[in-house]
């Protein structure tokens, strides 16, 4: 194996495979497959512990009501996972090392503190989540359910070691856990799927408490660590020799994310369909995992309750695994310093036990992290926007008009939520709601 190869965590058999679909030898569509992971791996993200929470109160307390927020929000999702995607593919650099490069040295020190507070945000969310899965299944303390998911978690991340494909596999097994766990759940709940359907495609907020899950729930969805790591995980993973093998490489993650994302989406819009049809109506006051977990038993059945868990700690535990990969690129990335992985585990898991030792509501911190991920959100959107936009970066890469249009938008639109979400926690008066 060479030297690129090991950087790349790839064996000399998948190389050459990838360098004969990309040179057109191999024309076949299972050995597009050998490209397929990056956006699998990113799209947990989407299915953190974070979203169960957010996505548990908008069904409960607003029934069907916030489904477009999470169809909008997948959507933004798509389009920055893609861009980041292609900085990778394109420059052989990563989100964060790019910044470094390209940015004043005061702002690359504002990115790396804000997206370090992001990833602590990420973490304690992920981290939790796990914990809350354990301790609910195996009816152990939330202590100890915390050090099982650290050790759980540390030892999925040992595997790196042998490559990104074993690696891979196993959250790709969660990933699809996680989604068949909701297909079950939502053919055992009572879906009024006409709702469903407005809900999904009319907007509307129904009063100020909408807006804090809303944002909530785009917090959940457009994760800042997945921005960054999708541009690591595909800037060495093939070997191209021109512009040619790298469209063709750009066009294979394309179609990777939209698939991948539609999985994530479809789970969340799931998540939040069960929620309304097994407590809006008669619970609306479940707001927490805990809770949303005892009330399934007699209001949907023992095995609702067994799956809703089952999928809580996959969730948990890939998603912990992703985040730490993440913050580990992050701080690479902006510093040029790489700590040991037992280290950032370590570290990033020490909120968490905060939050337990002070008594504090598990679910009611999984919200708030959500939050603090929204407000942090914007910077590393508005970096990608800048540096794939930019033809001295990019070439003939760099983003179309009608690309750039989009991108702005949705960093305006997240951009407004927390504007006025910023306000209403202040107590101004907003006109209209």
């Amino acid at each position: 194996m060479s030297t690129a190869q090991a950087q790349a965590g790839m064996t000399a058999r998948t190389s050459r495979g990838m360098a004969a679909v990309l040179a057109g030898r191999d024309k076949r569509w299972t050995s597009k497959l050998l490209f397929a992971g990056p956006a699998v791996v990113a799209s947990i993200a989407y299915m953190d512990p974070g979203n169960f929470a957010t996505n548990i109160q908008a069904g409960a307390k607003y029934g069907y009501s916030l489904l477009w927020v999470v169809l909008a929000a997948n959507l933004i999702a798509m389009l920055f996972q893609a861009l980041s995607a292609k900085l990778g593919i394109v420059t052989g650099r990563n989100l964060a090392e790019l910044s470094r490069e390209h940015f004043p040295a005061p702002v690359v020190y504002g990115m790396w503190g804000i997206s370090e507070i992001a990833a602590m945000a990420t973490d304690l969310a992920e981290f939790l989540g796990g914990a809350i899965g354990l301790s609910l299944l195996f009816h152990i303390p939330l202590l100890a359910g915390m050090v099982v998911t650290g050790l759980v978690t540390y030892a999925i991340l040992t595997g790196e070691k042998q490559g990104f494909r074993p690696l891979e596999l196993i959250i790709g097994g969660l990933v699809a856990a996680v989604a068949l766990s909701y297909v079950i759940e939502v053919l055992i709940a009572h879906v009024d799927w006409r709702a469903a359907a407005a809900g999904t495609f009319v907007p509307r907020l129904q009063g100020p408490g909408a807006l804090s899950v809303a944002v909530g729930i785009l917090g959940a969805t457009v994760m800042p660590h997945a921005i960054y790591l999708h541009s690591g995980l595909t800037q060495r993973r093939a070997r191209v020799r021109n512009d040619a093998e790298r469209s063709k490489l750009v066009r294979f993650s394309n179609v990777e994310v939209l698939i991948a994302l539609t999985v994530a989406g479809l789970v969340n819009i799931a998540m939040v369909i069960m929620a309304s049809g097994a407590f809006h109506a008669g619970h609306p006051d479940v707001a927490e995992i805990e809770t949303a977990y005892h009330s399934l038993t007699p209001l949907l059945g023992a095995a609702a309750a067994g799956i809703f868990l089952v999928s809580l700690l996959a969730s948990g535990i890939s998603s912990s695994v992703v985040g730490t990969m993440a913050g580990q690129m992050i701080m690479q990335g902006f510093t040029g310093y790489r700590i040991p992985v037992w280290m950032r585990r370590l570290v990033t898991m020490v909120p968490s036990f905060v939050v337990v030792a002070l008594g504090l509501n598990a679910t009611d911190a999984l919200v708030y992290s959500q939050v603090v991920l929204s407000f942090a959100l914007p910077v590393p959107m508005i970096a990608l926007i800048v540096l794939t936009s930019r033809r001295d970066v990019m070439g003939q890469f760099a983003n179309r008009r009608g690309v750039v249009a989009a991108a702005w938008i949705g960093t305006v639109v997240t951009l407004a939520l927390n504007a006025v979400l910023l306000l209403q926690t202040f107590g101004v008066a907003i006109p209209g709601m």
